[in-house]
């Protein structure tokens, strides 16, 4: 079992947010899901010439990036087409914003301390 099942200062999707971070963590996936940030929608192909890599290859890193929910496909014809999805960002920048206040709090407190045993 994981640190995360079993620790309440955690919260219940931090696993999922754990999957995020990973795909974001490949610099070619972090470069695809840039260039999709925009908002228009690519197709593989659009997406392989502009990184200089195969079709599989924008293919693999792009499933990871569904799996994720940070782009989902839709067919338009015969091809697909990836768009950027900014709610599960959101929601990780939501989930990044709570650890901020987590980590802040636990640093007051150690200034507290510290500065209260220099009297």
């Amino acid at each position: 079992m994981s640190k995360t099942e079993h620790n309440p200062a955690y919260g219940e999707h931090d696993r999922d947010f754990s999957v995020m971070f990973a795909a974001l963590g490949d610099p070619t996936r972090l470069a695809i899901f840039d260039r999709l940030a925009d908002g228009k929608p690519r197709s593989i192909s659009v997406l392989s010439d502009d990184a200089d890599m195969t079709r599989q290859a924008v293919t693999k890193h792009l499933r990871v990036l569904e799996t994720a929910g940070l782009v989902q496909s839709h067919k338009v014809g015969r091809e697909s087409q990836y768009a950027f999805c900014p709610e599960q960002l959101a929601e990780a920048r939501a989930y990044l914003d709570q650890v901020a206040g987590r980590w802040e709090s636990a640093l007051m407190r150690l200034k507290t301390f510290v500065e209260g045993d220099q009297d």
